[in-house]
C-alpha cells in the first residue's frame, strides 16, 4: 500500500473505530438499563396462570398438602368449576400425601366430599405426568384444571401438554411466598427456584421428551428405582365436614 492509500485508510479506520465504539457503548447501555426488565420477564414467565374454566377434574400436583395448592383447588371445587378434585399422591412417612391433605382441609372446614387421591411412587414431573396419564385416560378427562404452586406452573404445564396429548390442561396456580417473580434474583429462595426451573424446563425439553419420542421409555423407567404406576382410592377413616 502507497502512503497515500495509507494516509487515505486512516480516516476510515478511525470512522469505523468510532461507529464499533459507539455501537458497543449503546449496547451495553441498554444492557445495563433493561437488565432488570429482562430478568423480570424471564421470572414471569416462569408463571403461568390461566382463567379457570368447566372442567372434568381438577389435579393438584404433589408437594404441597399443607399450603396453597390444596387451598386453591379447594376454592375452585367450591366455586363449581369441576365435579372432582385428584390429588396426585407420592409417599411422605409411608402415606399418600394426598391423606394429609384431606385431613389439613377436613380441618380448615372445607368439604372434601369431592376429593380423590392417587397414589404414586414418582419422584419428578416427567414421572409424575406419567403415572397420572392413564389415570386421566382412564377417566375420560377432557379438560383439567392443573393446580401447581406458582413457579412450577409454566414447567408443570408444558411437560403435561407434551405427554398428555388430547388433554387440555388449564392452568390455574397458587401463589407461592417464596418466589418473587418480579425481582427473584434478591433473594435466596427465588434465586434457587428460578434456575432450579429453567434448567428442568430445558431439560424436559431438550432431553425427556425427545427421548420419550425416540422410544426410549424403558430407559427413563430402567434410571427409577421404583414403579412409576399408581392406584386411585377415597381414603377412608376421613369424613367429609359439610362446608
Amino acid at each position: 500500500m502507497s502512503r497515500i492509500e495509507s494516509s487515505n485508510a486512516q480516516p476510515a479506520r478511525r470512522w469505523f473505530v468510532r461507529v464499533l465504539s459507539a455501537c458497543v457503548f449503546a449496547l451495553v447501555s441498554i444492557a445495563l438499563v433493561r437488565w432488570r426488565v429482562t430478568l423480570t420477564h424471564l421470572g414471569e414467565y416462569l408463571i403461568c396462570s390461566e382463567a379457570p374454566e368447566s372442567a372434568d377434574l381438577i389435579l393438584i400436583l404433589g408437594g404441597d398438602f399443607y399450603g396453597p395448592r390444596v387451598l386453591k383447588a379447594a376454592e375452585l371445587a367450591q366455586q363449581g368449576f369441576a365435579p372432582t378434585v385428584l390429588i396426585s399422591s407420592p409417599p411422605y412417612r409411608g402415606r399418600p400425601e394426598g391423606e394429609f391433605a384431606i385431613a389439613y382441609l377436613t380441618g380448615r372446614g372445607y368439604s372434601t366430599a369431592a376429593f380423590q387421591i392417587f397414589a404414586h411412587n414418582a419422584s419428578s414431573t416427567v414421572d409424575e405426568v406419567i403415572a397420572l396419564r392413564d389415570e386421566l385416560i382412564r377417566r375420560s378427562a377432557k379438560r383439567v384444571i392443573l393446580v401447581t404452586s406458582a413457579y412450577h406452573s409454566r414447567r408443570s404445564a408444558i411437560v403435561f401438554r407434551l405427554f398428555c396429548p388430547g388433554i387440555r390442561f388449564i392452568s390455574v396456580p397458587a401463589a407461592d411466598e417464596h418466589f418473587h417473580a418480579e425481582d427473584w434474583w434478591s433473594d435466596h429462595s427465588s434465586r434457587k427456584l428460578f434456575f432450579s426451573e429453567w434448567k428442568k424446563i430445558f431439560g424436559s425439553l431438550l432431553y425427556a421428551y425427545p427421548s420419550y419420542l425416540l422410544g426410549h421409555k424403558r430407559g427413563f423407567a430402567a434410571k427409577l428405582p421404583f414403579s412409576v404406576t399408581g392406584r386411585a382410592w377415597i381414603p377412608s377413616g376421613f369424613h367429609p365436614r359439610p362446608s
